[in-house]
């Protein structure tokens, strides 16, 4: 597949003779465009994913698969006291008040909407209990059994596909066609052999990408993670971005973005932060915690990178080990090597090559309904044997792009929609403001389902329309 070709607007053109047509084209097949496909075809509205890899996988299938909702079938059958209004709540804190309020609503309205139809068409989702995320207030991560977005990804293109939505992979959209009033007609995509072919339709919604898979762009927009190993998907090119501005339409929150803690180096995995939560911590090179874990994964990533080596070590013991065993990634981890035990503090210390008089003041200022100079308290100290594993910070996904309102058209420089141009997920903004310490765990996904449900609504009125 040949990937160096650059997006393009074609304008003002007729399309080829005999070029094909199709009421939707939905450029990538995410989470956020099967969820779409899904709706889509529910209303009885033929549409087209175009995806550019041979296998559709993208952002979602690298993730751990947990989509936040509130208020769904599910978690009421479980009793869980929870509402969207305090999901939106929850979302709106983490930014500081930066993320759209009408963004935030809609989603979390959307998202609890899409949770209920996947499961209504068969998909198994459990309700992850037990623990809570940074800035969750209530147990609102929603995961197929598997627990891996690589599941997900196969149940939600299951279900697609029974639903009658059609896919055609290694099509990597490179050109949007418009006409004389900025109204998408079609589009051309290149196949593996470098032809380009083309579809028309009346209806185009991207949910293609963000830009983390393209250094130009992250050096550009998110200069502290230019050097940070990338742990999302290569295809993340910035294609809607570079669109967008030949479009002159509007961007928004660029400096949003998700980062990782919790990257397990070298082997290049991502370690669940649900062990930290629980109790561990991240120790650097000098023997010394260096943040407030709980307040987020995201901007974890940050001071990570801050310490010597670029490295921490994740540390927990014995009772955190059997949670973290209930992940599959870090399982895998497991399996590759990752994981380092030590009997004493004193192994441990050797483990990490630090101060083993460093390392026990920083142990021992771990105690329960102890609040340490960071502020976080704790429910109890870690116990030996300990276990520690080498992370890294790293970008994951990015969380800007392209403006929308909430119906998620695509917004002009002036703020007046695009006639039938919309966008949702990573090619859109999403709802961790313009701050990596935004981002609220799971609303990569917030962004995919919740915005591909309800891209989904707004092009089945302008079909009907």
């Amino acid at each position: 597949m040949t990937h160096n070709i650059p997006p393009r607007i074609v304008r003002n053109q007729t399309l080829p003779a005999d070029t094909p047509h199709v009421p939707v084209v939905i450029v990538g097949s995410g989470a956020c465009g099967l969820t779409a496909s899904i709706r889509l075809r529910d209303a009885g509205i033929d549409c087209v994913l175009l995806e550019r890899d041979a296998v559709p996988s993208g952002s979602t299938a690298l993730s751990s698969g947990f989509i936040p909702a509130a208020g769904t079938r599910l978690q009421k059958s479980l009793g869980i006291d929870d509402s969207q209004a305090l999901f939106a709540q929850d979302v709106t804190e983490k930014t500081h008040g930066q993320a759209a309020p009408y963004l935030v609503q809609a989603y979390t309205r959307a998202v609890t909407q899409a949770i209920d139809a996947l499961e209504a068409h068969g998909i198994t989702l459990e309700v992850l209990e037990g623990f809570l995320y940074p800035g969750h207030r209530a147990p609102r991560m929603h995961a197929v059994p598997e627990r891996t977005g690589a599941a997900l990804m196969a149940a939600l293109e299951r279900t697609a596909t029974a639903a009658g939505a059609d896919t055609l992979t290694e099509a990597l959209v490179r050109e949007l066609w418009l006409d004389a009033a900025d109204r998408v007609i079609g589009v051309g995509y290149v196949r593996p052999d470098g032809s380009t072919e083309h579809i028309a339709c009346d209806q185009l919604l991207l949910a293609c990408n963000g830009f983390g898979g393209n250094p130009d762009m992250v050096a550009e927009l998110l200069p502290a993670m230019r050097d940070a190993e990338f742990g999302g998907h290569t295809s993340n090119d910035g294609s809607a971005i570079a669109w967008g501005r030949a479009l002159g339409a509007r961007l928004a929150d660029l400096g949003g973005y998700q980062g990782h803690a919790s990257w397990v180096t070298p082997q290049g995995a991502l370690m669940t932060w649900a062990v930290i939560m629980e109790g561990g911590v991240q120790i650097n090179a000098q023997g010394r915690r260096f943040h407030d874990e709980t307040r987020g994964y995201s901007e974890a990533a940050v001071y990570v990178l801050e310490q010597s080596g670029r490295v921490a070590w994740n540390v927990f013991d014995d009772p955190l080990l059997t949670l973290a065993r209930t992940f599959p990634d870090f399982v895998e981890a497991e399996k590759a090597g990752a994981v380092r035990t030590a009997a004493t503090e004193t192994e441990l210390a050797k483990l990490i090559g630090c101060d083993p008089a460093a390392l026990h003041e920083t142990l021992a200022a771990i105690g329960a309904d102890q609040a340490d100079a960071f502020g976080r308290r704790f429910k109890r100290a870690l116990q030996a044997p300990y276990h520690a594993v080498k992370v890294t910070g790293a970008l994951f996904h990015t969380q800007g792009g392209l403006d929308i309102d909430d119906r998620c058209r695509v917004l002009r420089q002036d703020g007046t929609p695009l006639p039938n141009l919309l966008s949702a997920g990573g090619a859109a903004r999403g709802v961790s403001g313009n701050e990596v310490w935004g981002y609220l765990s799971g609303n990569g996904l917030l962004s995919a389902v919740g915005g591909g449900w309800l891209a989904a609504g707004t092009l089945i009125e302008n079909v009907r329309a």
